[in-house]
């Protein structure tokens, strides 16, 4: 178990969604904010992780967002951040907060936040990634990605092992635990990449 500096969340940019996903939100960058963690991000302003950066920078917390410059050059970035790294692509932003982190969480997001979510799976299934994944799946919003994944197991598109590259919480609490917990990934794992 080596020592968490740097976590990285994916989240929702939409500001439309339900309140308890904004308070989850909130509890995750307070913890963070108190652990001393610096919170990696993709630097937005609005929704989940605006709210996620305004937390943990007014808890007294660290925020490194990354973000690309087509996005800085539309206004959509946190102006008040720790640090703001500019990348040219999406490709290159997802790999630099990858690099960056010691962990990942994933909250409740869309196609955005889901697509970071699965290409991190599958970077640990491949031995690319070897640090910790959590699903954050407050109100059970990831029930059916997690159904889904467990039918790609049972029909034999995925081993058994691979039902470790990720775990699940249901708290901001035991997400943050399970991120200072978990082992490193055994990267002799990805001799299963090959079903």
């Amino acid at each position: 178990m080596s020592e968490i500096k740097n976590i990285c969340v994916y989240c929702a940019s939409s500001p439309q969604i339900a309140p308890v996903y904004f308070k989850a939100a909130e509890r995750l960058g307070y913890l963070l904010a108190e652990k001393g963690i610096n919170l990696i991000d993709g630097a937005g302003k609005v929704g989940l992780m605006g709210c996620l950066n305004n937390t943990v920078l007014a808890a007294g917390g660290t925020v490194t967002g990354v973000i690309p410059r087509f996005m800085v050059e539309r206004g959509w970035h946190h102006s008040g951040l720790t640090q703001l790294v500019e990348t040219e692509t999406m490709h290159e932003r997802k790999s630099l907060m990858a690099r960056m982190s010691d962990a990942v969480i994933a909250l409740p997001g869309g196609c955005g936040t889901m697509e970071e979510l699965l290409e991190v799976i599958t970077w640990k299934q491949l031995g690319l990634y070897l640090k910790p994944i959590v699903v954050l799946n407050i109100q059970g919003f990831y029930n059916p990605l997690i159904e889904m994944l467990e039918k790609a197991i049972g029909q034999q598109f995925m081993r058994r092992e691979h039902e470790s590259l990720w775990q699940v919480a249901f708290t901001p609490e035991e997400a943050v635990e399970l991120c200072v917990s978990l082992p490193a990934w055994d990267k002799k794992i990805c001799k299963f990449a090959a079903v």
